[in-house]
């Protein structure tokens, strides 16, 4: 006999608004035990001093996760100047200092250079994996951590306040991949001067924004089932972007066991007009609810997820 899995058999997105000094793992374990879920995961690693939108699936809208760790997202963070460290964060040891203070107009002039597919080099205290070891554990016992550059998208980088002379605040909107610390890191080297993050918040990620974002403690206070599934958001929010199709109940019963379905050619020409360039994904619905993501080839569609709603 299988084994019953613990927890309730629930599914959606949980918009969260990370708290500080929270990791992503703890916000994810802290979210699937309060609405008792058999799973659960993120979408998108926030640092723990990092605030902001966190994603957090619930039962079959694990399955989505892959979307949105693709999804454009957007940060909104504060450069300290006059020091650089070992994390290019607040929390890092000294590595240098100087007097130099950029000016809002020196900051704005070089920011079109990091604007567009640009080479990064992630920093060294990272989740990358070097040889099986995450580049931060590598760091942390002292050891030197060469990570290869890899292209990211910035499609926007911008000025959003200037405190005081020690202080800006950058807003960015960019592809999957790209490093905030890093960003400042060769911000700060392009202007001559020593720099490091002191405040980061994502703002967005796809279509989960701060706007909608949901406090932890608010959740906690919600106190029963009832008002916590207020907060629970469908399956498919993880899919905005991929063109949605409405299928009989004949063929959701097709595509459930794994077999592909046969589109009229009205039907494929509706969906090729919405399909993303380079993109075959296809989302099924039938009754308003999820039944499988699909990749449509030569007029049909064929699962390759298929949820359990």
């Amino acid at each position: 006999m299988a084994r019953r899995k613990k927890g309730q058999a629930i599914s959606g997105w949980i918009n969260l608004d990370k708290p500080y000094d929270l990791t992503s793992t703890h916000a994810v374990s802290r979210i699937r035990r309060l609405f008792d879920a058999q799973k659960a995961g993120h979408a998108g690693t926030l640092d723990p001093l990092a605030t902001g939108v966190l994603p957090i699936a619930l039962g079959e809208a694990t399955k989505t996760v892959p979307f949105m760790v693709d999804a454009d997202k957007s940060y909104r963070f504060t450069i300290a100047w006059g020091r650089t460290t070992a994390t290019y964060d607040r929390e890092g040891a000294t590595l240098a200092e100087s007097d130099v203070r950029p000016t809002i107009a020196q900051v704005q002039a070089v920011l079109p250079r990091f604007i567009g597919e640009i080479e990064q080099v992630p920093p060294a205290y990272s989740a990358i994996k070097v040889d099986g070891e995450r580049a931060y554990d590598l760091a942390r016992a002292g050891e030197t951590v060469e990570l290869a550059a890899r292209t990211v998208r910035i499609m926007d980088v911008r000025v959003a306040d200037a405190e005081d002379a020690d202080h800006v605040t950058l807003e960015m909107d960019c592809g999957k991949g790209t490093y905030v610390r890093a960003l400042v890191r060769d911000i700060a080297a392009a202007l001559g001067a020593c720099g490091h993050v002191s405040a980061l918040r994502r703002t967005r990620v796809g279509a989960f924004t701060e706007q909608s974002a949901v406090a932890l403690e608010l959740l906690e206070d919600l106190g029963y089932e009832a008002r916590q599934s207020e907060a629970l958001l469908p399956v498919e929010t993880a899919l905005d972007d991929i063109p949605v199709l409405a299928v009989t109940d004949e063929d959701a019963f097709r595509l459930k066991q794994g077999r592909s379905i046969v589109l009229v050619p009205r039907q494929v020409d509706a969906v090729k007009a919405r399909l993303k360039p380079g993109s075959r994904t296809v989302s099924a619905m039938a009754g308003g609810s999820m039944v499988a993501l699909c990749e449509m080839r030569a007029g049909r569609l064929e699962p390759s997820r298929v949820f359990n709603l």
